[in-house]
């Protein structure tokens, strides 16, 4: 039996792939999950070099049916003792649409909020049994933001959010913490396809380094890199018409 096991979704590239790298040491199993087959074995590669055991299985989240048995089928196996949701889609709206199309609406909202939401809870419940486990979802700092360049994004991010908290308040006690990370800009493939600036721009492998720590030490909040905490606390502080009104002249929307 392995030391550890860590399941992580979206875990073919970017934040998902660095948080495998940060984690592969002799005696972790790596349940490594996404859609593309191909670069989930690279990954896998890779932390297989750095002494972890890694299992791949590519499949879309949004299959509900799937999920949970895939999920219940791996913890009973093994049982996980990290799991990390950091699965999600990304994206603006067309400047030639007023709105977004509903079906990415739908796709978005369906892998960034109701897909974590399904699997935090299947797997909040086995490791209450256990009395022990780290649940971690990964978010964004756009929960903060009324983004009218990503509504549907923004919100589910808003969505998970709370939802984290809440999960957090009623796990704790049965020895489960759930941790929310909140990225801001990190050098990945969904943040190169934003063209606005990039302020404090990271790289996924100093993310996930910090992430990892703070997984660790069962932090309920991660926001990396650490700036955008204080520019949160500070639009905090403007006015809600304020807020508005830079974000529309900033989409465009004013």
């Amino acid at each position: 039996m392995p030391d550890t096991t860590i399941l992580i979704t979206g875990a073919s590239s970017g934040i998902g792939a660095a948080l495998a790298r940060a984690h592969a040491r002799p005696g972790v199993l790596l349940l490594l999950w996404g859609r593309d087959e191909a670069r989930l074995r690279a990954v896998a590669e890779d932390c297989a070099g750095r002494g972890a055991r890694c299992r791949t299985d590519a499949f879309d989240l949004r299959d509900f049916d799937v999920l949970g048995a895939r999920l219940a089928a791996a913890d009973a196996e093994t049982p996980l003792d990290i799991a990390i949701l950091n699965a999600g889609l990304g994206g603006t709206v067309p400047d030639d649409r007023h709105a977004e199309a509903p079906e990415r609406a739908r796709a978005t909202a369906e892998v960034n909020f109701v897909a974590p939401v399904v699997a935090a809870s299947q797997i909040a419940e086995a490791m209450a049994r256990r009395g022990d486990g780290r649940i971690v979802l990964v978010g964004s700092i756009a929960e903060s933001f009324p983004l009218p360049m990503a509504p549907t994004y923004a919100g589910t991010k808003a969505g998970l959010a709370l939802f984290a908290e809440a999960l957090d308040i009623r796990m704790r006690p049965q020895g489960v913490s759930v941790t929310l990370v909140s990225p801001g800009f990190i050098d990945t493939p969904m943040s190169r396809g934003v063209t606005e600036p990039k302020p404090f721009l990271m790289t996924a492998d100093a993310a996930a380094a910090i992430i990892a720590r703070k997984i660790s030490a069962r932090a309920r909040r991660v926001v990396v890199p650490w700036q955008f905490a204080v520019i949160r606390a500070v639009t905090r502080l403007l006015p809600r018409a304020v807020l508005r009104l830079v974000l529309a002249r900033a989409s465009g929307r004013a």
